[in-house]
């Protein structure tokens, strides 16, 4: 996926976060939220590594090397940002604190599993960080992801093939062709990307899709 892409899906999910919302930040793709929230809106993102108050990313040049992300990428902290202990950090995670939990995932399930630490790759060790805490512990789950592996295959599945992170949390999906909500009818289709048809969204994805109510095809 291009650069131009995941900042577009990220710009896209900036504008669904309400006003004063604790969001933490998964590795990868959801970091690039915090580079889109629009001017006077107050969004609070959390780190898992013991930040909160964490703003865009920093200007060329000016990047603090002591300063940094989960995923160890340098950041910015806001006015009133707070720096903690791990520890801490996941008391918030697994206290119920967090209100958005921001993840990319390998695989989506139309019943809201996720599958992103593990491919069963032997070349690539499997890394579960704390994904496993934001998913239980979050109050809501959004993916962020491309729509299909390198390959062509999909990845919002009947039911996932890799090994679960969670079972039954994800709300809501995020790709480069639409937006949908996971609801316990099925995958519902909230928003199409422009240019996108329902046919062909349901061509790449291996689960049933339906349209929402105010969503034309």
């Amino acid at each position: 996926m291009s650069s131009d892409v995941r900042q577009q899906i990220a710009k896209r999910v900036a504008v669904d976060l309400p006003e004063g919302a604790c969001v933490n930040l998964g590795i990868g793709l959801p970091t690039m939220v915090a580079d889109h929230i629009p001017a006077g809106r107050e969004i609070i993102f959390h780190s898992e590594n013991g930040l909160l108050g964490v703003g865009p990313a920093p200007a060329p040049g000016e990047a603090d090397p002591d300063l940094i992300n989960a995923g160890k990428m340098p950041v910015t902290l806001l006015p009133g940002a707070s720096i903690f202990h791990h520890n801490d950090s996941f008391m918030m995670i697994r206290g119920g604190h967090i209100d958005y939990a921001l993840l990319g995932a390998f695989e989506v399930a139309a019943n809201g599993d996720i599958a992103n630490w593990s491919t069963g790759n032997d070349s690539k060790p499997p890394a579960v960080g704390g994904a496993m805490d934001l998913a239980a512990g979050a109050k809501a789950v959004w993916v962020l992801m491309e729509h299909c592996t390198k390959d062509g295959k999909p990845r919002i599945v009947q039911r996932c093939n890799y090994p679960l992170t969670a079972a039954g949390v994800v709300r809501r999906i995020y790709s480069e062709l639409a937006v949908i909500d996971v609801e316990p009818e099925g995958l519902k289709v909230r928003e199409l990307a422009p240019g996108v048809s329902f046919e062909r969204l349901q061509s790449l994805t291996d689960a049933p899709l339906r349209m929402a109510a105010n969503e034309a095809k």
